[in-house]
């Protein structure tokens, strides 16, 4: 039986969903293995596993394949009243209570609620995930590092640089965990997922 959970994208990793550029995510694996490589099996007394046991994505909090992901993205549900200068026939205010997306350029108001507030029934994409894996950050090849949603005009001009697109995905990992978290190397979780109709 398949299980349904949110997932919070920024604008950016929206819009590269809905072009259809991006299909995979890199989580950080929230406990880290130790330096045994084990982890304990949540809910299990005393049970570890090794990271490279087949079971590990079997524990996955984003779902196994075929279960499916709502995306949570920055929102604001439209009012006519305050937003329109339409006088007596409005015809915008059938969009009132209609949900408004801030990864759509042409909105630029600034009475938008975070991600983590958007309800189910305002989410405008669903995901199904066809993989799961863990691996570390810096093991991401140049293919996965595409995947993770990179155009051509993305990348940085550098002739020398064998791996743009893991380059470029670096700079995106670290303004969106921070300075520093590439370096740390974690054990992450590869989602690979499709967008559904």
């Amino acid at each position: 039986m398949s299980r349904e959970r949110p997932i919070l994208f920024n604008g950016e990793m929206v819009r590269a969903i809905l072009d259809g550029r991006k299909t995979q995510t890199r989580r950080v694996m929230k406990p880290q293995p130790g330096n045994d490589n084990r982890i304990p099996w949540p809910g299990r007394k005393n049970i570890v596993i090794n990271i490279r046991d087949d079971r590990v994505p079997q524990l996955c909090p984003y779902g196994q394949p075929g279960d499916r992901l709502w995306v949570r993205e920055t929102f604001r549900l439209f009012d006519s009243h305050q937003e329109c200068s339409c006088y007596d026939s409005c015809v915008c205010s059938k969009y009132n209570g209609k949900p408004v997306y801030r990864a759509d350029s042409y909105w630029d108001e600034s009475k938008w609620k975070p991600s983590i507030h958007m309800p189910r029934w305002a989410s405008r994409i669903t995901l199904e995930v066809t993989g799961v894996r863990v691996e570390r950050l810096q093991d991401i090849s140049e293919v996965d590092a595409h995947n993770e949603g990179i155009t051509l005009d993305m990348l940085p001009y550098n002739p020398a640089d064998q791996h743009p697109c893991r380059t470029w995905f670096r700079g995106l990992w670290e303004q969106i965990n921070g300075p520093g978290s590439w370096d740390a190397n974690p054990w992450v979780w590869v989602v690979e997922f499709r967008r559904m109709p």
